[in-house]
């Protein structure tokens, strides 16, 4: 890994363990009102990337993409850092759309549904495909983009804070 986990950087990411292991690490630097917002191809490791921010964060249940019920939020635990406690919302956005027939109206009311807005207050609100859609729920989000090598299951993460305004 290269740079601070809290500022921005890039790691080449090997192993699967590697990518939860990234987020582990950036999970150190999260609190209630972050938003992550994951981007990459699938296969990319977005899933396994959120497996190692709860990991960080310490919070309760087994995580699994949510892509068929969308959102899922898992409860504050002990973190391992010592950190204060903080929920996890996890997010597939990549069905948004779908129900209403697709078109950005229908995107934006059911992610509108959600809440997540105020979800924010309370938890560190992690969204697979979301770039694009959601940067506008925080002033500032953490992005982080995944890529996987073709032919090869190394994979490779870039990620920063970016100013939503």
């Amino acid at each position: 890994m290269s740079a601070d986990t809290r500022t921005g950087g890039s790691a080449t990411l090997p192993t699967t363990e590697d990518t939860e292991a990234l987020g582990r690490a950036l999970a150190r630097g999260l609190v209630a009102g972050d938003l992550v917002v994951l981007d990459g191809p699938l296969g990319a490791g977005k899933t396994a990337l959120t497996r190692g921010i709860a990991a960080g964060l310490g919070v309760e249940g087994r995580v699994t993409s949510p892509t068929f019920i969308i959102a899922r939020e898992h409860r504050p635990g002990t973190r391992p850092d010592g950190g204060a406690p903080v929920a996890l919302v996890h997010v597939d956005a990549y069905r948004l759309g779908e129900a209403g027939g697709g078109g950005d109206v229908d995107m934006h009311d059911q992610l509108d549904a959600l809440d997540l807005d105020t979800d924010l207050a309370s938890a560190v609100v992690v969204v697979e495909w979301g770039e694009g859609v959601v940067e506008h729920l925080a002033d500032r989000h953490l992005r982080v983009r995944l890529r996987r090598e073709p032919e090869s299951d190394v994979r490779t993460a870039r990620w920063e804070w970016v100013s939503s305004g």
